[in-house]
């Protein structure tokens, strides 16, 4: 379980293909500060398991499910990422429950900059969209955020500018892939209702 707060932008410096899988290296100083194998780290919102950790890095085996449903495929080395560790029962809730299952990956389609914040216009998958709703938490690539607007297949977010200047959302542009996670309460909550 993760808050949604990334404690470090990393970058990945190695990425093998395991045919299957792959194994990605990522330079996190601070995250591997206290990690062990078997550790789990969030990486751009994803839950992943530490397998070796060396020098402020750590490695991670990432399975072929994980690449496909969410944007990890896609990395190269030098590409950074957002980094968070997994949540503690003493560790504060500044953002809401992520649990690092992403639900589908998004894409950027506008961005209007003031002077002192960013509105974000996100693509949203079509069996997303009733679970987004106006002033409600997502995590983006990772990052828990308060959902603005949203349409049938769109929603928007403020970015601060310490959210724009520390993580992976201030270089994202127009067309880029990210991973989407919605509220994990609206999901239990549709599960539990009756069907018609």
């Amino acid at each position: 379980m993760f808050t949604g707060i990334v404690e470090e932008l990393g970058e990945v410096t190695a990425v093998a293909d395991l045919g299957t899988a792959a194994r990605f290296t990522v330079l996190g100083p601070v995250v591997t500060a206290d990690a062990r194998p078997g550790d789990s780290i969030a990486v751009n919102g994803v839950c992943l398991t530490v397998v070796e950790v060396a020098d402020g890095t750590f490695s991670t085996d990432v399975m072929a499910e994980s690449l496909s449903r969410s944007s990890l495929g896609r990395l190269r080395p030098g590409d950074r990422v957002n980094l968070e560790r997994a949540a503690t029962l003493v560790t504060r809730l500044g953002g809401h429950l992520v649990q690092g299952h992403v639900d589908g990956v998004g894409t950027v389609l506008h961005r209007h900059v003031d002077e002192h914040w960013q509105v974000v216009r996100f693509g949203l998958p079509d069996a997303l969209s009733r679970y987004v709703a106006g002033k409600g938490s997502i995590a983006v690539d990772g990052v828990s955020l308060t959902v603005v607007d949203v349409g049938d297949d769109w929603f928007t977010v403020s970015l601060t500018p310490t959210t724009l200047a520390v993580t992976t959302l201030g270089s994202r542009q127009v067309g880029d892939p990210v991973n989407l996670e919605v509220d994990v309460m609206a999901k239990y909550v549709e599960r539990l209702l009756p069907t018609a």
